[in-house]
């Protein structure tokens, strides 16, 4: 990498058009080359657990093929391994891929916290609690980066949803800001070093992440030390001079020009400071410099990568339920019936941005074929939409009728969990839940196969035998999944999510989603299980529940002020592995306190050989003992006797130590804060909330009665009349007919447009759109159609003659 003085010199060399230039991409995934000066363009693209490099048209949403690529297990299936040692090494493989595409920076790891079951993108996120999403994601960047390829992690901060995500404000307060949203991305900064990091399309207490200088600047590069690149989110810029002067050096895709002449009419007008484009322009040089090593020629042995992401999803898949050992199957299970359409139709990733295509799918039908299970038969037994179908139902329930065992998968389908949608409930499909109540009517036993990416209520839980959850397990996870249902591989996967037993106990259930500008974080810190622990409410499975084929005894638990050991012993008849948890239970409790009872401290990974006992030493996490203090905006060191846990799940706690720790009193909070300080965040009154802010609640609905401008979103036009509501009718009518035609990524990419703001029809046209075309529709969609019309025609004629002069001037040089 060249020395940071060459690269100063490189950068004194350039003009400012060239400087703003290099502040955006030349098309949707590569960087602008200055070609006299040996800059070189770059290529960026996604993703987080496989490579989507597009070969033809270009898109961020999924919608065009990529080049085939492994397809390993999502985050979302990727942390139940708890294992940071195996992240790196698909870290490894995909920064392998890339650097033999010749791509510089991949578009992951996404860390965002996964607050509401509902939201459409959980399945590329790691975990409701920031300590394992944290070492996970750093361990993901570590392998990546080791091949000369950025990782760049996302989407920073709080991107907790995908309705309206490109205008949402999400209201947090500051001490949930940084103990839960933030606390992940600072230990996969301060762990992984990433080259890049990339801000959300959201805004964060009234200003867009990609403009907010106390995330972007104090916090980032302040506290934490980073120092690579900022990049939007495609089409995730608001004001690209307020990004510049935040931190934002990387607008993508394209802007067609647009922006960098904003960049150089401001610095022309001295509303910026040229030293700070120059800043910007010395990060975007030394990204270049550091993944020099992309462009050198890589092999990549897909065949060792395909068995890397079997090896993935065998170890993140999570055994729920297992009464009356009931799995391993074996001779004793006789003949087993396989139902159910994911059988031989795997759900294996999720869809958007994220999209790979892959080099080959393993099903589990055709992997259960080829074992010494006696197969007596498939079939569908429902539609992949909930659309009823007798039919299918008869003929599996006839097949169950002449099986011992029924093997029954069932799961989310791809239209359920897409990036730019969230899901409206928690349920399962009608037609699945339908057939799985008449098979267990048939007092034949049941063991559920599992496919999603996020929680779903199982009112079945209790009258089956057992649950096997693959979570999307890439495109080995057919082989992986009948490799544990065959006891091939003992499962060792434990839940980094809460299972609630129904949509109504999750402590956001009453805000997620219901409102248009703002989202009100008014659980504050209390995401997941510090939520269900706080008031004891029941779950169906708590976060950190893991069932295996053998059993661990836990013994000898020894607490110090930075670590803790702890002796687990396998006290069973098969190899197996157990993820030890480390919980730090607050003085007294946190009776009374703003305080969840115990959180996170540490994890631990122990392979044990029946009857081999080891000793796991488990370091505590760097904030495991403090609070954020709002008020001083500073994390303080709370004293008093704690608790340290060893636990196989975040109920399942199996011994205790006691440890004095020095330090202050708790912060104080808002003498109003009762609801916080008991956990029932659901009762939080508005006056309560705004203390809890420390201002009043910002306006929840869209403002009605003014016209609409270039910030507002599309989706804004609805119920307005006129051509504005026909505008949006088309859409959401064009959703729903691709959803009639099977094409259920279609449309969910169809809404995503709903959600763009209308400055970006402009920007992403690739020249197409330019400003006064876009009044023009604006003035059209505010109830002047016929005016619109003649301004577009107008401006439509004048940007056709101002192309062509440009093409003939380009043709004569």
């Amino acid at each position: 990498m060249p020395t940071p003085e060459k690269l100063v010199d490189l950068r004194a060399a350039m003009t400012l058009t060239e400087k703003a230039s290099l502040m955006s991409g030349e098309n949707f995934w590569n960087t602008k080359p200055i070609t006299r000066l040996g800059v070189a363009s770059i290529m960026l693209t996604d993703g987080p657990h496989g490579l989507r490099k597009q070969g033809g048209a270009a898109d961020h949403l999924g919608l065009n093929a990529s080049l085939p690529a492994t397809c390993f297990p999502p985050a979302a299936t990727l942390v139940n391994s708890w294992d940071p040692a195996l992240l790196e090494q698909v870290g490894v493989a995909l920064g392998t891929e890339a650097a033999a595409a010749q791509v510089s920076v991949l578009l992951g790891p996404g860390m965002n916290i996964k607050r509401n079951p509902l939201a459409g993108r959980n399945f590329e996120y790691f975990s409701e609690d920031p300590v394992v999403s944290g070492k996970m994601a750093a361990a993901l960047i570590r392998g990546i980066q080791s091949r000369g390829v950025a990782a760049s992690l996302k989407h920073f901060a709080v991107n907790s949803q995908e309705t309206h995500r490109m205008s949402i404000d999400e209201i947090v307060d500051e001490r949930a800001l940084h103990e839960i949203y933030l606390e992940g991305f600072r230990i996969a900064v301060t762990e992984g070093e990433p080259w890049t990091v990339m801000s959300s399309y959201n805004k964060v207490n009234g200003t867009y992440a990609n403009e907010n200088v106390q995330l972007l600047h104090c916090v980032l590069r302040g506290d934490w030390g980073f120092d690579g690149l900022v990049v939007t989110d495609w089409g995730g810029n608001n004001d690209r001079v307020a990004g510049l002067i935040a931190g934002n050096a990387l607008e993508m895709p394209s802007s067609s020009g647009v922006t960098d002449q904003q960049i150089i009419d401001a610095i022309e007008a001295g509303t910026l400071d040229e030293r700070v484009l120059d800043a910007r322009v010395d990060e975007v040089l030394a990204l270049i410099a550091r993944t020099d090593a992309s462009a050198q020629q890589t092999t990549v042995d897909l065949d060792a990568h395909h068995e890397l992401a079997v090896e993935a999803a065998q170890h993140s898949i999570v055994l729920l339920r297992n009464e009356n050992h009931a799995l391993p199957l074996g001779p004793a299970n006789g003949k087993v019936a396989v139902i159910g359409d994911f059988a031989e139709t795997p759900r294996y990733q999720g869809a958007g941005s994220s999209l790979v295509n892959p080099t080959r799918v393993d099903s589990a039908l055709d992997a259960l074929r080829s074992s010494d299970i006696d197969i007596v038969g498939y079939e569908r037994g429902f539609t992949r939409r909930d659309t009823s179908s007798r039919r299918l139902r008869r003929r599996a329930l006839r097949l169950a009728g002449r099986a011992d065992t029924v093997l029954l998968f069932l799961g989310l389908d791809e239209s359920a969990e897409a990036e730019a949608v969230d899901r409206t409930h928690m349920r399962l499909a009608a037609n699945q839940l339908q057939l799985t109540r008449e098979l267990i009517a048939l007092n034949v036993p049941v063991i559920v196969v599992l496919a999603g990416g996020a929680p779903v209520e199982l009112p079945f839980a209790d009258d089956v035998d057992a649950i096997v959850h693959s979570y999307l397990a890439g495109q080995g996870g057919g082989r992986a999944v009948t490799d544990v249902l065959t006891g091939r591989v003992n499962p060792r996967g434990k839940l980094a999510e809460s299972y609630p037993l129904r949509y109504r106990d999750v402590p956001s259930s009453a805000t997620f989603g219901r409102t248009e500008a703002t989202s009100e974080h008014r659980e504050s810190i209390y995401i997941g299980y510090r939520y269900y622990d706080k008031v004891g409410l029941p779950v169906r499975y708590p976060f950190g529940h893991g069932l295996s084929y053998t059993q661990f005894a836990y013994s000898d638990l020894v607490a110090d002020h930075s670590s803790a050991t702890v002796t687990v012993t396998n006290t069973g008849d098969r190899t197996g592995a157990e993820i030890v948890q480390l919980y730090v239970e607050a003085p007294d409790a946190a009776e009374g306190q703003f305080r969840a009872p115990r959180e996170l401290g540490g994890f631990a990974l122990v392979s044990l050989q029946p009857g081999e006992s080891a000793t796991a030493t488990i370091d505590y996490a760097e904030h495991a003992f403090d609070v954020f203090d709002a008020a001083a905006s500073e994390w303080r060191t709370v004293g008093g006797q704690y608790t340290i846990i060893a636990a196989a799940s975040s109920r399942d706690l199996r011994l205790r130590s006691l440890l004095e720790v020095d330090g202050g009193p708790a912060p104080d909070a808002p003498a109003e804060l009762d609801h916080y300080r008991t956990g029932q965040v659901s009762r939080a009154t508005d006056a309560e909330y705004s203390a809890l802010l420390g201002r009043a609640l910002p306006a929840a609905a869209w403002p009605r009665a003014r016209p609409l401008t270039r910030d507002d979103i599309i989706a804004q036009t609805k119920g307005r009349g006129g051509f504005a509501s026909l505008l949006h009718t088309v859409i959401d009518r064009s959703s729903d007919l691709f959803l009639l035609l099977g094409r259920p990524h279609a449309a969910n990419n169809t809404r995503f447009a709903l959600d763009l703001p209308f400055r970006s029809i402009e920007r992403m046209s690739g020249g197409l759109v330019d400003k006064a075309m876009l009044d023009a529709l604006l003035v059209m969609v505010n109830g002047h159609f016929w005016r619109g019309s003649r301004q577009m025609l107008s401006a439509w004629r004048a940007h056709r003659r101002g192309r062509r002069a440009r093409r003939d001037i380009d043709t004569q040089n």
